[in-house]
C-alpha cells in the first residue's frame, strides 16, 4: 500500500511539474530576447519588444505571435549615463504616459551594484526618435540595493518605480509626475533571505482589487557554461497586497520580505528557466504573460534565450498560467 501511494505522489508531482502551458507560437526572430518589453502602439496597433543586448534591441511584429523583425537599436550611441555597461543597456521596461513612451532601462555590469536606472522617451517609438535623459536612480558598492530592472507602475495618483536585484531585495520609489525623477528614498518591498538571495524584475499590476507584484527568483543567466542544482534556475513568482507600497503576500500567506512568492511559470519539458517576465492587458488577449526562457533542444546560452508569452487565467483571485 505504503508503495502505490508513493508511485501516486510520484505521477502527481510529475504532472504538475509538467502540465505547465508552453509557449505560445513565435514566428519570425524569437531568439535573443533576454529581458523583453511588451506595448502595442496605439496609432496602427503594432507591438512593440524591447530587449536588452544592442544598445536596446527593437523588434516589431503585427500581433504577439509574430511575425517578429529587426528594427534598429534604441539607443545607437549607447546611454548617456557614464558607467560602465552604458554600450550594454539592460532590462527595459515600456510604458506610455500621456501622449509620450517612456523605456527605462538599466546601465551597469554583472555583479555589480554601480548602476542606474535611465530613461528614454519617444512620441512614437520609430527608430531614431529617441531621447535620452539619463538616470532618475542610482546605486553603488555598498548600497542596500541595487539598481536595475525598473518597472514603472501608476496607483492612487501616483507614478512608482520598482526595481531590483539580489542583495537585499526588490525596492521602490515614488516618482515625479510625469515620471522623470525620484521623489522619495527608496523602500524595500520583497526580500529573499536565503540562499543565493536571487530576486529580481519586478513587475505590477492592479486586477481583481488587488496589486500583482510578479517576479523572477533563482539563477538567471551562464547556462551553457554552468547550471544550477534543479530548482534554483530562473523562475516567475507573484505575491499580491491590497497597497501598492506594502504588505505583499503570497497565495499561502507568507509576506514576501519573508520569502514569500507562489511560483506561476517554472522549468518544465524542454522549456529552461523561464524569467524576466512582463505582464500586458492586450486588447486582442487580454491579460498575458510574457518572458524569455531556453529551448533545451536548441541551446543554454543567453544568446539563445527566446521570446515566450502565454494567457493568463484567473483562479479565485491568483493568477495561472
Amino acid at each position: 500500500m505504503i508503495r502505490i501511494l508513493f508511485l501516486s505522489a510520484t505521477a502527481l508531482l510529475l504532472w504538475q511539474t509538467h502540465g505547465q502551458a508552453d509557449p505560445l507560437p513565435c514566428s519570425g526572430v524569437c531568439t535573443n530576447s533576454h529581458d523583453p518589453s511588451i506595448i502595442r502602439r496605439d496609432s496602427d496597433g503594432r507591438y512593440f519588444r524591447f530587449s536588452t543586448g544592442g544598445k536596446v534591441a527593437i523588434h516589431t511584429a503585427p500581433s504577439l505571435d509574430g511575425p517578429w523583425t529587426y528594427q534598429c537599436a534604441m539607443l545607437p550611441s549607447g546611454s548617456v549615463i557614464n558607467n560602465p555597461g552604458r554600450n550594454d543597456i539592460w532590462a527595459p521596461d515600456a510604458a506610455k504616459v500621456g501622449d509620450t513612451y517612456y523605456i527605462y532601462y538599466s546601465v551597469s555590469t554583472f555583479g555589480s551594484q554601480n548602476s542606474a536606472i535611465g530613461f528614454a522617451t519617444s512620441p512614437t517609438m520609430d527608430c531614431n526618435s529617441f531621447n535620452d535623459h539619463g538616470s532618475v536612480v542610482t546605486s553603488y558598492s555598498g548600497s542596500r540595493f541595487n539598481t536595475i530592472d525598473g518597472n514603472l507602475f501608476f496607483a492612487g495618483g501616483k507614478y512608482y518605480l520598482n526595481f531590483g536585484s539580489f542583495w537585499d531585495g526588490l525596492y521602490q520609489v515614488e516618482m515625479a509626475n510625469p515620471p522623470t525623477a525620484a521623489v522619495s528614498a527608496p523602500r524595500q518591498i520583497t526580500y529573499e533571505p536565503s540562499g543565493s538571495r536571487a530576486i529580481e524584475a519586478p513587475f505590477m499590476i492592479f486586477n481583481n482589487n488587488y496589486y500583482y507584484l510578479f517576479f523572477s527568483n533563482g539563477v538567471c543567466c551562464g547556462y551553457d557554461s554552468k547550471r544550477p542544482p534543479p530548482g534554483e534556475e530562473y523562475k516567475v513568482k507573484v505575491c499580491r497586497s491590497p497597497s501598492a507600497t506594502a504588505g505583499f503576500v503570497d497565495k499561502n500567506g507568507r509576506s514576501c520580505t519573508s520569502g514569500g512568492g507562489t511560483v506561476i511559470l517554472g522549468s518544465h519539458g524542454n522549456i529552461y528557466g523561464p524569467g524576466g517576465q512582463g505582464i500586458y492587458n492586450d486588447p486582442i488577449n487580454s491579460w498575458i504573460i510574457y518572458y524569455h526562457y531556453v529551448d533545451t533542444r536548441i541551446g543554454f546560452s543567453d544568446g539563445a534565450k527566446r521570446f515566450g508569452w502565454n494567457k493568463i487565467n484567473w483562479v479565485d483571485g491568483w493568477p495561472s498560467v
